[in-house]
């Protein structure tokens, strides 16, 4: 596990080696429409945040020949650190793997996570305006007509960081 300065571990875990983490991850729904697919999280490799020996955070991943995707990323509670050790993690392993970039893709509601995915230094790649509305319809009807403070997600936004 590498700690962090805020006493935030991080390390890798296998799927179903921590219930708790498979259950943030799960919490998705079945897995991640994004792109025109839909992602399957039970089978990604997970990160953990643990502080104290309690589960913080985790983050779902897949390198892909374009760079490292993060898949998912849930903090139990925000604002704590969890996110940022993360994303400080994966961005090591995938820097040190030699992949070009590190990137994810959110929902134009995501207001608080666009903000937060700015200040890690990442930028806005790419918007797919009515992603979403398609992705409901042809993939996973189960996701909702409005999100975060009752913003209509329609929309999906692509953020990278560059690694070379």
């Amino acid at each position: 596990m590498t700690p962090a300065a805020d006493g935030i571990g991080v390390r890798i875990i296998d799927p179903g080696e921590l219930p708790r983490a498979d259950e943030l991850v799960a919490a998705w729904g079945g897995g991640v429409a994004r792109l025109g697919e839909l992602v399957e999280t039970a089978t990604l490799p997970i990160l953990v945040a643990e502080r104290d020996g309690e589960l913080v955070g985790v983050l779902a991943f897949s390198f892909r020949p374009d760079g490292c995707e993060v898949v998912t990323i849930e903090a139990v509670r925000q604002g704590e650190g969890a996110g940022r050790s993360l994303m400080a993690a994966i961005v090591e392993r995938a820097h040190a793997v030699g992949s070009p970039r590190v990137w994810l893709v959110t929902t134009n509601d995501n207001t608080r996570a666009i903000r937060f995915y700015q200040r890690l230094g990442m930028e806005l790649s790419a918007v797919h305006l009515g992603a979403v509305d398609d992705a409901r319809a042809r993939l996973k009807p189960t996701i909702p007509l409005a999100g975060c403070d009752g913003i209509p997600i329609h929309d999906e936004l692509v953020f990278e960081l560059r690694l070379t």
